[in-house]
This record gives structure tokens, C-alpha cells and sequence, in this order.
């Protein structure tokens, strides 16, 4: 009986998660179409997330996902920076949209442009990336080098996808890492905490109200490092990101 009342439980608050996320973003949905066609570059993406982050808070506060952030006075938003960050549920999108002070770029895959609504909202905000195609791959790195050069930092899952394994990390692609140190841009680590528990990828009907956390790690400088370094840079980040999952529990 107390299962039966669980699984209930949580299907009504899926329910209402998803018509809070909807309602949120058909709110902000006017606005985003209106600046993206006034402004450009930078200057656009700091207005969209704007917007942005009143559908997220929205979003936080009346499902109950309130975000704290840790080590965000180590952050300068006037300067561009990589952000690099593991990926465990659809709430890091909540998390990072909250946590990261001013606007930046992510890489994002190509087939979410098919979910209505929201699928015109990130074609607007993120560089899309379809994976399967080696053209999109290059087209979507020069995107990324055009953005950080405009000073507009950006944000990469190394991990490419969703995390369904049960280690606190699956093996990082060197994309965020070569990008880094052809364009001399710091990597800032971070960790989102809790997401997975709170939000399983695969197994939904999980889901509860609680805390997300976001851990900022120092910016880690790749002046002077050269191809050569790759390796040892995806293996420092790693190791970092690690550490605060296992510190801090995932």
C-alpha cells in the first residue's frame, strides 16, 4: 500500500513539474523571440538569459528544487571561460542556468530542436551539435571559437551525454579540452550534486523535492599548454570533478 502511494505520489508530481516547466516556458517564450531578433552576439545571449533564468527559478521554486551554489566568488563573468560539467539529469539544465552568474553558449545536441517550445527556445540560445555528422562536429567547434573570441564564455558535458552508469563520471571526449588550448581559454570545473538522485535518468517515477548543488572548482589556466598537453589537461579536469562528486555524493 505504501509503494502503491509512492508511485502515485510521483506520477502527480511529475505531472506537475512538467506543466510548471511548460507554463514557465511559455511565459518567457514571447520575450525570447522578440530580443533574439533585436540583439546579436553576446549582448542577445546575456538578454535570453535573462529570461532564462526566471523560467528556471520558476521553475525551482514551485517544484520544490531549490539550487545552492558553492565556490561562485571564484567566478569572474567579465572574462570567457569553459565551463565543464558533469551530466547526470534533465535538472542540470535547472542547475546551471541558476548557478552560473551571467550567460554563456552550450553545446547541445541537435535532435532537442524537435521538442515544441522549447525546441525554439534552445536553437537560440545553444550551438548545436549532431554528433553523428563530422561537418556539424567542425562547424559547431568554429561556432564555439567565434563566441569565446566575442568574450561570451560557453559550457560543455564532456561526458557527451546523460551519465547511466554508476560511477560518479563516464570517460570525458577531448573536445572541451582541445578547444581550450587552441583558443588559450581557462577551464572552470563544476559539479552538479544530487541531481541524479533527486531526478534519475532512467528511472523517473524516483523522483522527490530537494536540494541541488552546484560546486565551482579554481579556474584551471591553460596559457602556454600545447596540443601535446591534452591529455594530461582532460585528466587534471577529470580528476578535479571527481573529487567533488565523491566529496560531496551525486
Amino acid at each position: 500500500m505504501i509503494k502503491l502511494v509512492k508511485k502515485v505520489a510521483a506520477f502527480l508530481f511529475l505531472i506537475w513539474g512538467f506543466l510548471v516547466f511548460i507554463s514557465a516556458m511559455i511565459l518567457v517564450f514571447p520575450f525570447i523571440l522578440i530580443f533574439s531578433a533585436i540583439f546579436e552576439k553576446k549582448k542577445a545571449q546575456d538578454v535570453l538569459f535573462f529570461f532564462l533564468k526566471v523560467w528556471a527559478r520558476i521553475f525551482s521554486v514551485l517544484c520544490f528544487f531549490p539550487v545552492r551554489t558553492i565556490g561562485k566568488e571564484k567566478l569572474n563573468p567579465n572574462k570567457a571561460c569553459i565551463y565543464v560539467c558533469n551530466h547526470n539529469s534533465y535538472l542540470d539544465a535547472i542547475a546551471v542556468v541558476l548557478s552560473i552568474p551571467g550567460s554563456f553558449k552550450p553545446l547541445g545536441k541537435i535532435e532537442m530542436v524537435k521538442t515544441p517550445i522549447f525546441g525554439m527556445i534552445y536553437k537560440r540560445v545553444v550551438v548545436l551539435i549532431d554528433r553523428k555528422s563530422q561537418e556539424s562536429r567542425a562547424r559547431s567547434v568554429e561556432e564555439l571559437k567565434i563566441d569565446l573570441n566575442n568574450g561570451q564564455s560557453i559550457l560543455i558535458f564532456p561526458e557527451g551525454t546523460m551519465n547511466r552508469t554508476e560511477s560518479a563520471l563516464s570517460e570525458f571526449y577531448d573536445g572541451a579540452f582541445r578547444l581550450a588550448i587552441e583558443t588559450q581559454t581557462d577551464i572552470v570545473p563544476m559539479a552538479i550534486l544530487n541531481a541524479r538522485k533527486l531526478l534519475p535518468r532512467n528511472k523517473p517515477m524516483d523522483v522527490c523535492p530537494g536540494l541541488l548543488e552546484c560546486v565551482f572548482a579554481d579556474r584551471v589556466e591553460v596559457s602556454r599548454l600545447i596540443p601535446d598537453d591534452l591529455g594530461k589537461l582532460k585528466k587534471r579536469v577529470y580528476d578535479c570533478i571527481e573529487k567533488l562528486i565523491l566529496e560531496k555524493g551525486i
